[in-house]
């Protein structure tokens, strides 16, 4: 049985057909459920739904004792004519959802996959796989319309017909698109009463079409649209050579290839991209091009729409009509190049020529809910299986990537220069340990100050990181002997203190409460705030600079449609001299204009109890030193750190990913963690702490007995938040060499050790983060 958040099915099993000395006869539907329940369960496809019903198509079936109608999907259909099961305990189809089915056969087998590899359902996956707005058919209705029967068509001029008769059924028979009674009434200039004329007569019968809700407005993502024809930019030597060794791979000649894409910042990895897909849509071929944030796809969209004619667009800040629109579009071979995060990589094209994500070694490319895939890892397979080559681009691949290129599973194209010759920026380090901040100043150095007044005053633009949130990120009593941090009350985490909403907020939960006129536990009346996030950080900034145009990117600020593109459209036009914000402004962007980049404090993710601490931490202050000198003009970068000497920030101020693989991959390779071992982790969360933590002890002993010698157990221990909307949470680690031996003795153990009631067990499968 699979697995899917460690439970089993509980009434839904009793659908399970079993094999017995009879059988039944007819037509069959293998389903499946968005339930943690992964099995196949049968349906009779009744005689009236046979030449209908196809795998991929949703169903809606019985299930469990009380029959309840339930939407399920097609994933087989056995029409032999005889199956082995009990005819007494089958049960018939009710109606089908979907024609044509949403789902085509390829994509089945790569759901199966997902479903086997990630330990969840394969109903699971389905339902993750399509987007809610194709679910729900957003921005479409059902209409009435009328149509012409075939036996009518060729005689309508031996007909005995009026003249308004003869003018409706020309306009029925001319038009493409599904017409109602009004849009006839209009095109043809008659009235209703011609139209029921001509119904009663038989010669126009009215069907139930689903068609696109006339006047919805058109979404300004980079929609399907005509490009404007602007050339290719002239290829470096690096460029030109990195796709003579694509063009075997491009020109369908070598099947499946993963290929590492490792370039420098600004050395034209996207010009790369552009240049392969030309040659895979020039053949008649699709691509799909993944990016990780919601504020990179504005400007990639730009980039590619004045290269290729129809692009469409997926993620998750498309409103319901306009995805399903998108999705329609790629669905029907209406678009070359498809755009998006994450799951874009689900995208229904037809001739998939070729996959690109840029940025790879991003953790958004990680699903943090049932199914938890990895879209890096998807994609190789969907591509492996499509006999296609598959590009990962990044100047800070993730270790997993370099050290399969490094052992010939991946290859690797090196990028090794900035294009039109210009130099990296020069990175200076700025020690908060013994350069103290100026009085009143939370975030901005005296030489970060100086350093940004003189790029302004040389009329450069200015980008600030800060990776965290709100205006004060803790507070604490006062009181010495107390000294409390206000936490919040679900979760095991500090408050922020967001000033603009006078609000004290959890960034986990989003719950919120107002500022306590006293300690809540020892009611001291003085509370002191302490610590920075972006909204301080940009007060500070307007105290400084208030001649300035500033403007602040993170989550807070971004809610609105649109929002990212219209503030890095100002930057770009340079209305914005300085932007400041998260890590959604350091990685993809290309402003030539920006000289000088600053990271208020580069320690926020470097000594949190994650192996990959250290290498975020590169890849983050790595990734936004490159957005500056990208121009004519050098750029230069200020790091504020209290941590100089470690590896991590001494190696990106040095520009050397090599020194930081060199001095990482040791460590890693003495812990048994990727690249060098597979890591598998179970976290039990519940309201109750001990009862979840001695379910998952039970849970723990249960997989030791097995005794498997190549899987080494973990734990269990409290997770390092331990506590996430009034739920305990307890985790334990499986390591291996490989994830095979983790996920069959999973399979084997979880089953039988089901989680009791108000426990919840969920299972992932190469974790991007251990917190």
């Amino acid at each position: 049985m699979g697995i899917v958040n460690g439970r089993r099915g509980s009434d839904e099993r009793q659908e399970v057909l079993f094999a017995t000395g009879g059988g039944a006869e007819g037509a069959f539907a293998g389903v499946v459920f968005n339930r943690p329940i992964d099995q196949v369960l049968t349906y009779r496809i009744p005689e009236h739904l046979r030449a209908l019903v196809r795998p991929g198509q949703r169903l809606t079936v019985p299930l469990g004792k009380s029959n309840s109608p339930t939407i399920g999907y097609c994933v087989e259909v056995d029409d032999s004519g005889i199956l082995q099961i009990d005819p007494r305990r089958i049960k018939d189809v009710v109606g089908i959802v979907d024609d044509p089915p949403l789902i085509d056969d390829a994509m089945l087998g790569l759901t199966r996959w997902i479903a086997d590899y990630y330990l969840c359902s394969w109903g699971q996956v389905l339902d993750a796989v399509v987007p809610a707005g194709v679910k729900n058919a957003s921005g479409t209705r059902v209409w009435t319309c009328l149509v012409v029967p075939e036996e009518v068509r060729g005689k309508i001029h031996d007909l005995p017909l009026s003249t308004k008769q003869l003018r409706v059924l020309e306009v029925l028979l001319r038009s493409e698109e599904a017409l109602t009674t009004a849009d006839v009434c209009r095109r043809a200039e008659c009235a209703a009463g011609t139209i029921a004329g001509l119904r009663r007569k038989g010669l126009i019968r009215a069907i139930r079409r689903r068609i696109a809700t006339p006047g919805d407005p058109e979404d300004s993502s980079g929609s399907i649209s005509e490009s404007d024809g602007a050339p290719p930019a002239e290829l470096t030597a690096e460029q030109t050579e990195a796709l003579r060794v694509l063009e075997p791979a491009l020109a369908g000649k070598t099947g499946y290839g993963t290929i590492l894409l490792h370039g420098v910042t600004g050395s034209g990895k996207t010009e790369v991209y552009l240049s392969a897909i030309e040659q895979v849509t020039a053949r008649g071929l699709e691509a799909i091009v993944l990016v990780p944030e919601i504020s990179l796809t504005p400007q990639t969209i730009r980039r590619f729409r004045r290269r290729f004619e129809r692009v469409a667009v997926l993620h998750s800040h498309l409103t319901d009509a306009e995805r399903h629109r998108h999705w329609r579009e790629i669905a029907d071979g209406g678009a070359q190049v498809v755009v998006g995060a994450r799951s874009a990589i689900f995208a229904p094209t037809r001739r998939l020529g070729l996959i690109v994500i840029d940025e790879e070694h991003e953790s958004s490319f990680k699903q943090d809910v049932t199914p938890r895939y990895h879209a890096r890892d998807v994609a190789v397979v969907r591509a492996s299986r499509a006999g296609i080559p598959l590009i990962l681009g990044s100047a800070t691949p993730s270790l997993e990537s370099w050290r399969n290129s490094e052992i010939g599973k991946y290859r690797r194209i090196t990028l090794a220069n900035r294009v039109g010759g210009r130099g990296l920026p020069e990175v200076g380090l700025i020690d908060l340990s013994t350069e103290k901040l100026p009085k009143g100043c939370l975030g901005l150095s005296l030489t970060l100050q100086e350093a940004m007044r003189e790029a302004l005053d040389a009329d450069g633009q200015v980008i600030l990181l800060l990776n965290r949130r709100g205006y004060h990120t803790f507070a604490l009593c006062s009181n010495p002997e107390c000294r409390q941090v206000l936490h919040c009350e679900s979760c095991d985490v500090a408050m922020t203190w967001h000033r603009e909403r006078a609000r004290l907020i959890c960034h986990l939960c989003g719950a919120e409460r107002s500022k306590p006129p006293a300690c809540p536990a020892c009611r001291s009346s003085k509370l002191i705030y302490g610590g920075i996030g972006t909204e301080r950080l940009e007060r500070e900034t307007r105290e400084m600079f208030g001649d300035r145009v500033i403007r602040r990117m993170d989550s807070d600020t971004m809610r609105g449609h649109g929002s990212h593109e219209r503030v890095l459209a100002e930057f770009r036009a340079g209305k914005v001299d300085i932007l400041l914000g998260t890590q959604m402004i350091a990685k993809g962007l290309d402003f030539p204009n920006v000289t000088l980049v600053g990271v208020v404090n580069a320690d926020t993710s470097l000594h949190i109890p994650d192996f990959r601490a250290a290498e975020r931490t590169f890849q983050l202050v790595a990734q936004v030193a490159g957005r500056t000198g990208r121009g004519d003009r050098p750029g230069r970068v200020l790091v504020q750190t209290f941590s100089p000497q470690v590896a991590a920030i001494d190696c990106a101020r040095r520009h050397d990913y090599l020194g930081f693989v060199a001095s990482e991959l040791p460590e890693r390779e003495m812990f048994g963690v990727p690249p060098f071992g597979r890591v598998v982790r179970l976290v039990a969360r519940g309201e109750a702490a001990d009862e979840v933590r001695r379910y998952l002890e039970e849970l723990a002993e249960a997989l030791r007995l097995r005794e498997d010698p190549r899987v080494r157990l973990l734990g269990p221990a409290a997770a390092p938040v331990e506590k996430i909307q009034d739920h305990y949470r307890f985790h334990l680690q499986l390591r291996s060499a490989a994830a095979k031996p983790m996920q069959e003795l999973l399979r084997a153990v979880v089953p039988e050790y089901p989680p009791p009631s108000g426990v919840d067990l969920a299972i992932d499968v190469d974790p991007v983060s251990t917190l």
